[in-house]
C-alpha cells in the first residue's frame, strides 16, 4: 500500500511538472493579467496593521488610508483618533518642514480632522517663503504639492501663484535632454523616478497659477515626457516599466516605485493641461499590465504604489488601459465549460460597449496550423461575460494558445481607451479518454503464437494470472482516445512488475500507429530481472494534466520462470527500508522479574537487629561507669559556642545518617552532607585552634 501511494505520488508530481513547463513555455510569449481583486483588500488589511490606529510616520499613515481609500475598505474611524492630533501638531508646529506639511496635508485631506482656515493659511504663507527660496525639487516638490491640498479648502487668493512662470522655468532648469531629471541644480544625477516627481510639480503650477502660462512651455515639457517614453523598458508578456539607471543607494528606487512616480506625474500634468500628450495607448496598456502582473506585492510600500498608480491610469485623459482576462483558463469537455470573457478595467470597473473575438486559437505544440479563427464571442449583460461554446466548433482537448482582440464599439471611444492589439492566453482543454481494445498475451518467442490472450477492463482493478518463461514474451497493447475519436498520447505510460521481493522495474509503453504496445522480450531481459523467477505484480500507469481520468491500474500478476542466475550475475540492489517498519511503534517487550529469594524467619532477623544494637548499649554503659571528662570543655563564650556548634555538626551528621536509612535518597542526603561538612570544617577548626593555643600557654607555664 506505501508503495502503490508512493506511485501514485510520483504521478501527481510529473503531471504537474508536465503542466508547469507547459505553462512557463506559454508565458514566454504571453501571460494572465488580471484587474484589482478581494486578493489585494486581504493584503491591505494584512499589510497595514496597527495596534492602536497610529503609524510609525504621517507617510506611512497616507499610504494606508490612500490604499484603502481606492480599495473601498472602511477604515477611518479607527485610524482618524490617532492621526488627526498629529496632523493638527505638524501643522501648527513651527519646526516642520515642507515634507511633513506635505504628508500632513495628505492625511487631513482623506480624514477631514477639522483645520480651521486660519491655521492653513499660516502654512500657505509659510510654504510660498520656502518655494522662493527653493533650491532642490524636493523642496519645489512638496511645497507645491502642499499649496495644490490646501487650495481646495482656503480662499485661492491665499495659494495662488502670482510668479508661477518662474517657478515653472526654475523647475524645468533641472530637466535633461533624455526627458529624466536632477534633484538638484549642481552635481546631481539624472533620475527618472525624479522626472515624476518634477511632473507632478509642474501640474501643481499650472493648476496655481494666477495666469494662463505660456504654450511654448507646457509644450515643451509634453516633448520631455515623449523622450522619457523612449526609455521603457519590456518584458516578454507585454509589460512595460521603467528602471532607475543612477547607482546612488540614498536615491536609488526600484522599478515599481520609479514607474509609479511617472505614472503619477503623467496622469497629473495631462489632467491639468490643455490638449494630448502623443503617448501611444499600447504604451498606456503595457504600464498597466506591469503593475498588474506583480499580483499582490508583499510589502506595504509596493502595494501603496501599484494600487495608487493604476488609480491614476483609471481615470486620466492619456489612456484608460481596458484588461481582457479569463475567469478560468482550465476547461471541460466533460462538463461542457463555455469559453468565458471579462474586459474590465485596471481596479474592477465595467468597461464600455467592446466586442471580444478569438481571431484564432492553436495548439502550442502546433503554432502555424490553427483549429479556430475568427470566432466573436457572445456577451451577456447581466454576467458582464463575453462567452463562446467550444463543444460544437471541434476544440479536442490539450494545451492552446488563444488569441483575443477587443474592439470598441464607439469609435469615438478609441481616444479615450486602450485595448492593445492582440492578447495571447494560454487555455487548457480537458476530458475524459476512451480506452479501447485493452489486452494482455504471452507470445512465443521463436513463432510469435499467442499462447495466451486475455483482455483487459482498464475501467477497474484486473486480476489476471498468467505465467511465461524466458523463452517467451509478454505483449500489452490498448488505445487511448479523446472526446472527438483523435489518437490521444498522454505525457506518461508505462507499465511496473513489482516481485515479490519489492524489485520493481518500470517500462515505457510506446505509440504505434493507432494505438500503444509494448512487448517484453523475457530472453533479453534475464540480467535486468536479477534472474529472480517467481510472481510479479504488473501495474499499468496513464496520465495527462489534460485528461480527467489518469489512472493507475493492477493488471494481475504474471510468474516468471528465469534460469539460474550464473556466479558473476549482478545482485538485485538492497530495497528501501520502508520508514513506517524503521521508526514506527516496536512490539512491546513483556519483562518478568525474578522471583525474589526466600527471606529468614523475623524472629531470627530479630534478633539480630538485638546484637547489632548490644555494642551501643556497651558504649553507653562504659560512659556512665568512667565518667565524661570535660576538663578540657572551653570556658570562654565565643570558644564554648564554636565548641557547642562542632559537637552539634556531628549529630547532625549522625541523624542524617539516620534519615537517610529512613526515607532520604542518596543525592538529597550528599547534597546536605556537603553543607554540614563546610559548617564543621569552620567551627571545627576554631574549636581545634583554641585547644591548641590553650596547651600551648598550659606548658609555657
Amino acid at each position: 500500500m506505501a508503495r502503490r501511494n508512493i506511485v501514485i505520488v510520483f504521478l501527481a508530481v510529473a503531471i504537474l511538472f508536465f503542466c508547469f513547463c507547459s505553462i512557463s513555455i506559454c508565458n514566454a510569449a504571453s501571460s494572465i493579467f488580471n484587474p484589482i481583486s478581494i486578493e489585494h483588500r486581504s493584503a491591505a488589511l494584512e499589510l497595514f496593521t496597527t495596534t492602536d490606529g497610529s503609524f510609525s510616520s504621517l507617510e506611512e499613515a497616507y499610504e494606508a488610508l490612500r490604499t484603502f481609500q481606492i480599495l473601498g475598505v472602511e477604515k477611518k474611524a479607527e485610524i482618524s483618533p490617532v492621526a488627526c492630533p498629529l496632523v493638527v501638531e505638524t501643522l501648527t508646529s513651527p519646526s516642520s518642514n515642507p515634507e511633513n506639511l506635505f504628508n500632513a496635508l495628505r492625511v487631513q485631506q482623506i480624514l477631514k480632522c477639522g483645520v480651521d482656515a486660519a491655521c492653513l493659511e499660516g502654512v500657505a504663507s509659510k510654504l510660498q517663503a520656502v518655494l522662493n527660496d527653493a533650491s532642490s525639487l524636493l523642496d519645489f516638490y512638496h511645497s507645491i504639492g502642499s499649496l495644490v491640498l490646501i487650495k481646495n479648502e482656503v480662499s485661492e487668493s491665499k495659494v495662488l501663484l502670482e510668479d508661477a512662470d518662474s517657478t515653472f522655468h526654475s523647475i524645468k532648469a533641472l530637466s535633461q535632454s533624455d526627458g529624466r531629471w536632477r534633484y538638484g541644480y549642481s552635481g546631481a544625477e539624472s533620475s527618472t523616478y525624479a522626472a515624476g516627481l518634477a511632473l507632478e510639480a509642474l501640474a501643481g503650477v499650472v493648476s496655481l497659477a494666477s495666469s494662463e502660462l505660456d504654450e511654448s512651455m507646457i509644450v515643451t515639457v509634453k516633448n520631455d515626457i515623449r523622450k522619457l517614453f523612449d526609455s521603457l523598458e519590456k518584458y516578454d508578456d507585454g509589460s512595460l516599466y521603467f528602471d532607475e539607471k543612477i547607482v546612488d543607494a540614498a536615491e536609488h528606487q526600484n522599478a515599481l516605485s520609479t514607474t509609479s512616480s511617472v505614472v503619477r506625474g503623467i496622469t497629473a500634468f495631462s489632467a491639468v493641461t490643455p490638449g494630448e500628450i502623443d503617448i501611444p495607448g499600447d504604451k498606456i496598456l503595457g504600464l498597466a499590465k506591469f503593475f498588474l502582473g506583480i499580483e499582490v506585492p508583499g510589502t506595504a510600500k509596493d502595494l501603496f504604489n501599484q494600487i495608487d498608480s493604476l488609480a491614476c491610469l483609471e481615470n486620466n485623459r492619456v489612456s484608460i488601459p481596458l484588461i481582457l482576462s479569463l475567469p478560468a483558463t482550465v476547461l471541460s469537455l466533460s462538463r461542457k465549460d463555455p469559453l468565458k470573457v471579462q474586459v474590465k478595467t485596471v481596479l474592477g470597473s465595467d468597461a464600455p460597449p467592446v466586442t471580444v473575438k478569438l481571431v484564432q486559437a492553436y495548439k502550442s505544440s502546433a503554432k502555424e496550423t490553427p483549429v479556430l479563427e475568427n470566432q466573436e464571442l457572445k456577451f451577456d449583460p447581466k454576467s458582464s461575460v463575453h462567452h463562446l461554446d467550444l463543444l460544437p466548433l471541434g476544440i479536442d482537448i490539450g494545451d492552446y494558445i488563444f488569441v483575443f482582440r477587443v474592439l470598441l464599439q464607439d469609435p469615438d471611444q478609441k481616444q479615450i481607451y486602450a485595448t492593445g492589439g492582440q492578447t495571447h492566453i494560454p487555455v487548457y482543454v480537458t476530458g475524459f479518454i476512451k480506452v479501447d481494445s485493452a489486452e494482455i498475451a504471452v507470445l512465443d518467442n521463436d513463432l510469435g503464437s499467442i499462447e495466451t490472450k486475455k483482455e483487459l477492463d482498464l475501467s477497474k482493478e484486473n486480476i489476471l494470472s498468467l505465467s511465461a518463461n524466458h523463452l517467451q514474451k509478454l505483449r500489452l497493447s490498448f488505445q487511448l482516445t479523446s472526446p472527438l475519436g483523435h489518437l490521444f498520447k498522454p505525457h506518461q505510460v508505462f507499465l511496473k512488475l513489482r516481485h515479490v521481493t519489492e524489485v520493481e522495474h518500470i517500462f515505457v509503453v510506446g505509440s504505434s500507429g493507432k494505438q500503444f504496445e509494448l512487448i517484453l522480450d523475457f530472453l533479453g531481459l534475464v540480467e535486468k530481472f536479477y534472474y529472480l523467477s517467481g510472481r510479479y505484480e504488473m501495474q499499468l500507469t496513464v496520465g495527462d494534466s489534460a485528461m480527467e481520468n489518469s489512472f493507475i491500474k493492477g493488471l494481475g500478476q504474471v510468474e516468471l520462470d528465469l534460469p539460474e542466475a550464473p556466479e558473476k550475475a549482478t545482485r538485485p540492489p538492497p530495497q528501501p527500508v520502508d520508514p513506517y517498519t524503521r521508526y514506527g511503534p516496536k512490539e512491546e517487550i513483556m519483562h518478568i522479574f525474578r522471583a525474589p529469594e526466600k527471606r529468614p524467619p523475623q524472629e531470627l532477623s530479630l534478633i539480630f537487629l538485638g546484637l547489632t544494637v548490644v555494642p551501643f548499649l556497651l558504649f553507653l554503659i562504659g560512659l556512665l561507669r568512667l565518667g565524661v571528662n570535660l576538663k578540657n570543655f572551653p570556658t570562654s563564650a565565643i570558644p564554648a559556642t564554636f565548641a557547642f556548634l562542632f559537637h552539634a555538626g556531628l549529630g547532625a551528621v549522625l541523624s542524617l545518617y539516620l534519615l537517610f536509612w529512613l526515607k532520604l535518597d542518596l543525592f538529597t542526603t550528599l547534597k546536605a552532607l556537603g553543607f554540614l561538612g563546610v559548617f564543621l570544617f569552620f567551627v571545627g577548626h576554631r574549636t581545634l585552634s583554641h585547644l591548641a593555643s590553650a596547651a600551648a600557654k598550659l606548658k609555657a607555664a
